[in-house]
């Protein structure tokens, strides 16, 4: 919690925090690079910048605006950065790269980064909102996961469905 604190007041954290957001993206990713490609895992990257700057506007909307306490004062730099520093968990996704092991690893140990990173948001969200109360934190958290998720999702499907649909259309 003092960790968060701490980044939220740090205002030349933004482009750590964008840097831990492209590294989670691209270590969970580095699995995939042999069929993927470079350019479709920096595009992954791209994704995961906007769905996680997307979930930090919601959370700052839904945390400041709509479900606020009363010493609530967040601005979105400081949702963002705290939201991007939750996301650091993720890092450790960059097991997926070891041949064979790598991905048998990365299958059991993904689920746990997931709860650890949701976690990490929970307090993180708690911290920046000045919230007095947890389960606030988890609601407002869930709202942006949810939107994250679809937006994630929807981009990923397009992207690489699209490349996937024009390989079979060429063969």
């Amino acid at each position: 919690a003092n960790t968060f604190e701490d980044i939220e007041r740090d205002t030349t954290a933004m482009g750590q925090a964008v840097g831990i957001i492209a590294l989670a993206a691209a270590a969970s990713s580095l699995g995939s690079i042999w069929y993927l490609g470079f350019g479709r895992i920096l595009f992954a990257v791209l994704i995961s910048l906007c769905a996680y700057l997307l979930w930090a506007v919601l959370v700052w909307v839904v945390g400041t605006k709509v479900m606020p306490d009363p010493q609530t004062s967040a601005d979105f730099a400081e949702t963002f950065r705290v939201i991007a520093f939750a996301s650091a968990p993720g890092l450790f996704g960059a097991i997926s790269i070891i041949p064979i092991l790598g991905t048998i690893i990365a299958w059991l140990l993904t689920p746990i980064i997931w709860v650890w990173s949701m976690a990490a948001m929970v307090i993180a969200t708690r911290q920046v909102l000045d919230y007095t109360e947890t389960f606030k934190a988890v609601i407002v958290v869930l709202i942006g996961f949810v939107v994250y998720l679809v937006f994630w999702g929807t981009m990923m499907m397009l992207t690489f469905g699209a490349a996937v649909m024009g390989g079979m259309m060429s063969r």
